[in-house]
């Protein structure tokens, strides 16, 4: 078996792991398009959080549109936030209640909003939903291989050989509190692996490896141990940060209270000690919320739902809080993600169903702290099936970020996402650029006819950008783009054709960078 056949098939390779705070943590191998992200084109001390919602979060729980009541009302009487009790962030959209913490750091200008993240096409299964989001695939489209783990086979087909090094003797990436993710997956060999103990630390300092059979299997078991020598390594690096800095904020709670708390915590004091890892991946599970989103009787304020966005929120104002008294507050950015959000109709058993888009939490001093995009339209009656449309890509969200915060060039990003997205300015523009931030909504968007039989013409004003318009059906799914390319600045006249559709209510979206419009469409036969 090659090595690259064995790897293929494992997560990583992992020995007895190492404890800080009481949590596992788990360390990705040297990545060429993290050292490129993190230090090697380009010098940067930036680093980015990832958490990762696991289940499947209820979007329309979390971020409130309070100028659709009505609709909201009609659709999850039993779950929804009484309207009174909503925390705004603006007139027509707020946070649920248990999220004080997030947004106080709103208000502070740390805290920013992207509206409806998904893709065409959305699925619903739990794994495939999650491998789309970690790959960067189209939902029709099955790769093996992360976006991270791309790059690291085409810039560094030799790793493990040579890393850690003197220019790079910290991990890139750190998972705590789980298993090696499948972005780090090349197309023919897993990059990822696990910090093993420091038992052996003096030996891995020597550069040697314990001998083996000159045979294939020797061959395997020598780069296996090279593997493990090189974990043992990385985790000294992680123990030695550690040991150089101690978390300063008293909004931590108390050990074992709150997962996510406990590991933005050691994060915060790896960062602070020295650290030049740059990506760290986080997680919360719990979100799969089909039964008792809230509880059977009382109040909807509370439960289940209420209690992880509670710990969401506590967690990051903690985090931010600490980032700032460790005075490294303006090196760090965060962003949340899940792998889809819920229906917008709640179900019998007070809970929601698998659905489409949801929004996602960016946080730090240096992001871009508005609401990208609008409130998503809601159907006045809402069945079933009905689903939240995208009103972004999610693969935008990670293009922007990556361009942004670690200068990564256009054309790398074409190569990592296979193709190029709609700009959005996640990370505010004076950190960047010094502009202004764009206007959020497309000027003179409309569709008309409306009811739409046979044809309608869209309407509205380009910039002078990459301009997607898409229509979809109230389950999420694309139908038809009209337009997926760069449009001459002024107004434009496209033509929807709509005789081949069922009758029923559908989406028309249209997106030119940050600035994001949609409608509610009547299809007539």
């Amino acid at each position: 078996m090659k090595r690259r056949d064995f790897l293929q098939t494992t997560a990583a390779a992992t020995v007895m792991p190492a404890l800080l705070g009481g949590l596992p943590i788990g360390a990705y191998g040297f990545s060429p398009e993290l050292f490129e992200l993190t230090g090697g084109a380009t010098q940067t001390d930036h680093v980015l959080v990832l958490i990762q919602l696991n289940g499947g979060n209820d979007g329309l729980n979390m971020v409130i549109p309070l100028d659709q009541y009505p609709a909201l009302m009609n659709a999850r009487a039993d779950i929804a936030i009484a309207q009174s009790e909503v925390l705004p962030l603006t007139q027509a959209t707020g946070f649920h209640p248990a999220m004080a913490g997030l947004r106080n750091l709103y208000q502070n200008g740390k805290v920013g909003v992207v509206q409806s993240v998904g893709y065409p096409n959305p699925n619903f299964s739990h794994f495939r939903a999650t491998d789309i989001w970690t790959s960067g695939s189209d939902s029709n489209v099955t790769i093996s291989s992360g976006w991270a783990g791309r790059y690291l086979d085409s810039e560094y087909p030799g790793f493990p050989t040579g890393f850690p090094s003197t220019q790079n003797p910290d991990p890139l990436a750190i998972s705590i509190g789980s298993v090696v993710s499948n972005c780090v997956q090349g197309p023919t060999l897993n990059m990822g692996m696990a910090i093993a103990s420091t038992s052996s630390f003096y030996q891995l300092l020597s550069g040697g490896v314990d001998a083996a059979p000159n045979t294939p299997a020797g061959h395997e078991l020598t780069f296996i141990r090279q593997v493990v020598q090189q974990t043992q390594v990385y985790n000294t690096a992680i123990q030695r940060a550690a040991g150089r800095a101690s978390n300063l904020s008293p909004l931590y709670p108390a050990a074992g209270v709150n997962s996510l708390a406990d590991q933005l915590k050691i994060v915060a004091q790896l960062v602070a000690g020295g650290l030049q890892t740059r990506i760290y991946v986080c997680n919360l599970g719990g979100f799969d919320t089909h039964v008792l989103q809230v509880p059977a009787t009382g109040t909807t304020s509370v439960g289940t739902h209420a209690t992880l966005l509670g710990k969401i929120s506590q967690a990051i104002e903690a985090f931010q809080d600490d980032l700032a008294r460790l005075r490294v507050q303006d090196r760090v950015v965060g962003m949340t993600f899940s792998e889809f959000g819920r229906r917008i109709r709640a179900n019998s058993g007070k809970g929601t169903d698998h659905g489409a888009a949801a929004p996602l939490i960016v946080f730090g001093t240096s992001v871009n702290p508005i609401i990208h995009g609008t409130n998503p339209v809601l159907p006045a009656s809402a069945g079933v099936n009905d689903n939240l449309p995208m009103q972004f890509d999610f693969r935008s969200v990670y293009a922007s970020i990556l361009k942004d915060w670690f200068q990564v060039p256009q054309t790398t990003l074409n190569q990592l996402l296979y193709r190029g997205f709609p700009y959005l300015p996640i990370i505010r523009p004076g950190v960047v650029t010094g502009t202004a931030a764009a206007d959020l909504n497309v000027p003179g968007f409309s569709v008309y006819p409306n009811p739409v039989r046979g044809h309608a013409t869209i309407t509205f004003e380009a910039g002078g950008g990459h301009v997607q318009v898409t229509l979809f059906d109230t389950m999420g799914r694309e139908v038809q783009r009209v337009a997926d390319r760069v449009l001459p600045r002024g107004a434009q006249q496209l033509s929807l054709d709509a005789s081949a559709l069922a009758a029923g209510s559908y989406y028309c979206h249209v997106q030119e960078g940050n600035r994001v419009s949609s409608r509610l469409l009547a299809v007539e036969n």
